[in-house]
């Protein structure tokens, strides 16, 4: 069986070492009895592993000829084996509306918007475990105050308790990448509403950490264009504070005055 080439252009790194394959699938098992979505499989390596599993497992592979390699190597697995792009599909029709966990080996130009997409099925997805670069790992995993807290960390602790597990060495991938990669576990929390409205919380949020290093009172005008808001609202003491500072709660109060501000605005 003709092994496949790595593309660059997919941002492809195949994992070689069989050990750590066995302990990403393994990190499937906090969430059982629930089927399992693979995302780039590659040569198979995590499939492997996956499969032995007593669940169902399908996996979704954008590269055609990893596509041919999977049913030759899996030909049980090949009504499961999806040839498409993960960005672009509808997650609901995947496992019929049911619930899933979500795993991979996954592409590091694309992980962030991965995740993203995650948080748009959350109630879909309990469990997302796999590996991805180490540096977008502590960013997912940091507390605030840290330099590593930003735009990734807000959004999904909003709604996932996150766990850095271990780190992974560049030489156990071919090619190697430049970098370290770790692997982490995210597991949905108890919240069911988030306290404000989610589509500006996120507005807020990115909105206030592309201009990390400015206070909040300076980042927030963009957000109110030409208008201004009323009464004292850059002079309250969280004006003063960066957006690396707030807590998640912090994010929903804040979403939450700038929100009554909107609709001052627009009621004027």
């Amino acid at each position: 069986m003709k092994s496949v080439k790595p593309k660059k252009n997919l941002g492809q790194h195949f994992l070689t070492d069989l050990g750590i394959a066995r302990r990403i699938a393994d990190t499937v098992d906090a969430c059982p009895d629930i089927p399992v979505l693979e995302i780039g499989p590659g040569m198979g390596v995590l499939t492997q592993y996956l499969i032995e599993k007593p669940r169902e497992v399908k996996a979704v592979e954008i590269d055609a000829e990893s596509v041919a390699y999977l049913y030759e190597r899996f030909p049980k697995l090949r009504e499961n084996i999806l040839g498409e792009d993960f960005l672009q599909m509808d997650l609901t029709k995947i496992f019929d509306g049911k619930q899933f966990v979500l795993t991979g080996n996954y592409p590091y130009d694309i992980s962030s918007q991965i995740f993203f997409k995650m948080l748009d099925y959350k109630d879909l997805i309990p469990c997302c475990t796999g590996m991805i670069q180490r540096e977008v790992a502590l960013r997912m995993a940091a507390a605030p105050g840290s330099k590593a807290y930003g735009i990734l960390s807000v959004l999904i602790q909003a709604w996932y308790d996150v766990e850095y597990l271990f780190t992974v060495d560049e030489n156990v991938f071919n090619p190697p990448p430049k970098v370290k990669s770790a692997v982490i576990r995210m597991t949905r929390n108890k919240v069911t509403d988030i306290g404000c409205d989610e589509r500006l919380f996120k507005r807020v949020v990115k909105t206030v950490f592309n201009q990390r290093r400015k206070m909040l009172r300076v980042s927030l005008r963009q957000i109110f264009n030409a208008g201004k808001p009323m009464g004292n609202f850059y002079e309250q003491e969280i004006m003063t504070k960066r957006p690396e500072q707030l807590s998640i709660t912090q994010f929903v109060e804040l979403t939450n005055m700038v929100a009554e501000q909107l609709v001052k605005l627009e009621n004027n």
